[in-house]
């Protein structure tokens, strides 16, 4: 009977401890599908490579050193595109705030005068309306609405020194579709006109004008995440459009929206930019915003005489949301803020705190400055050695370069560049 019971004691014990072990497996399958849910359903899902090379430690902005004996605990090591990369600290003036926050709006430099066109004041609220900022008076002034048909946010633009031409873009808050519409500013007389409407619409399309033509490549589809390769050009002098229809041009190499475009020297060129963005969620009755997968990156593109396409030397880290985040400075490209690579633990957007120097003449980049924070959408002039930006996005805090606040702050430096 003792033999008995001791054997079934122990059987007892046996599937008891079972029972014990296969609750606490249960239990942290739970937990680690919980943590991979709420990592991954707010970001993307690109799956990261890490480099060996050129690495920082996140989120502090100092090369990791050897560790000692005695140190606790693993230090994160990360590339440097997710880290901020060494740079001069500049003497930052904060000036008059815009009259309203803005993330993706546009602007654009005449003289010493900046017009701030549209964009976000919130995901559910747009702006329709133009604010112009006076660098020598350093104030605000001269607000006038836009065309009721003309997008809000993703715009093309880009002017001739009096006619500013407004090219697609997106209508309306949230993730809703975009415009072919396109429109002419006479800033003089602050009148609107109509342009021929692109073949079809696009969001953030690269935009210039290029010998005597208004020039409009890549971007994203109609569903706000395909890039888009097309390239189309039409003649264009003193605010009107001089053929009916678009000319198909070389496709761009690499397609997508928020890049840098800029003609130098009679020379195109194209900086940055991301493939994929935020779509609509299916069915929703306000086009809900959903996060898909981007890749940013860091290439760079010129035509000229030859007209097809080269590859320039990358910029410094891959960089996007620069549509109107540049100023040309002494025979060089200047980019202020952006957004980079994805963190990849987070999955979270990542924002550009520096300043990037592009040398036209010897096709080299600098990293010239830090910004007061990480910021993107940055709306840049520059006017009697002042470099200006306005609005976008910053981020929560110096130590998270995640997005949170849209802004409208002004703030200026003096550049002068080598």
């Amino acid at each position: 009977m003792r033999i008995g019971k001791a054997a079934a004691g122990s059987k007892s014990s046996t599937t008891t401890k079972l029972v014990f072990i296969c609750v606490a497996l249960l239990w942290g399958f739970l937990l680690v599908d919980l943590l991979w849910a709420s990592s991954s359903s707010s970001s993307s899902s690109f799956n990261w490579a890490l480099p060996t090379s050129n690495v920082l430690v996140f989120p502090n902005q100092t090369l990791p050193k050897a560790k000692k004996e005695g140190d606790a605990g693993p230090q994160r090591i990360l590339s440097a595109t997710f880290a901020d990369l060494p740079a001069p600290q500049l003497k930052w003036e904060k000036m008059a705030t815009s009259p309203v926050p803005r993330l993706d709006g546009a602007a654009l430099q005449i003289n010493d005068l900046l017009f701030v066109f549209a964009g976000y004041g919130t995901i559910d609220h747009v702006h329709s309306h133009v604010d112009i900022y006076n660098f020598t008076a350093n104030s605000w002034g001269g607000t006038f609405d836009m065309p009721k048909e003309m997008a809000h946010s993703h715009l093309g633009m880009v002017t001739d020194g009096r006619y500013i031409y407004v090219v697609t873009g997106q209508y309306g808050p949230q993730c809703r579709g975009p415009t072919a519409r396109n429109f002419v500013l006479d800033t003089e007389t602050k009148q609107w006109q109509d342009l021929p409407p692109l073949p079809v619409p696009r969001y953030a399309p690269a935009t210039q004008l290029w010998r005597g033509r208004l020039h409009v490549m890549g971007g994203s589809k109609e569903n706000r995440h395909t890039p888009g390769l097309e390239h189309w050009s039409i003649a264009v002098k003193d605010g009107k459009a001089l053929e009916t229809e678009w000319r198909t041009e070389i496709p761009i190499p690499r397609g997508g929206p928020h890049r840098a475009c800029v003609v130098f020297d009679d020379r195109l060129y194209v900086f940055g930019g991301q493939e994929g963005d935020f779509m609509a969620k299916p069915g929703s009755p306000i086009f809900k915003c959903s996060r898909r997968n981007e890749v940013v990156y860091d290439d760079v593109y010129m035509l000229d005489d030859d007209m097809k396409w080269k590859v320039l030397p990358p910029m410094p880290k891959p960089d996007s949301h620069i549509e109107f985040a540049w100023a040309i400075v002494n025979r060089s490209l200047v980019i202020v803020g952006g957004t980079t690579e994805k963190h990849p633990n987070t999955k979270k957007m990542t924002l550009v705190g520096e300043i990037f120097q592009f040398q036209f003449d010897a096709q080299k980049w600098k990293v010239i400055g830090k910004l007061p924070y990480r910021v993107k959408t940055t709306l840049v002039g520059f006017w009697n050695g002042w470099l200006y930006f306005t609005s976008g996005q910053r981020d929560k805090g110096p130590d998270d370069p995640a997005p949170r606040k849209v802004i409208g702050e002004m703030w200026r430096t003096k550049l002068k560049l080598l």
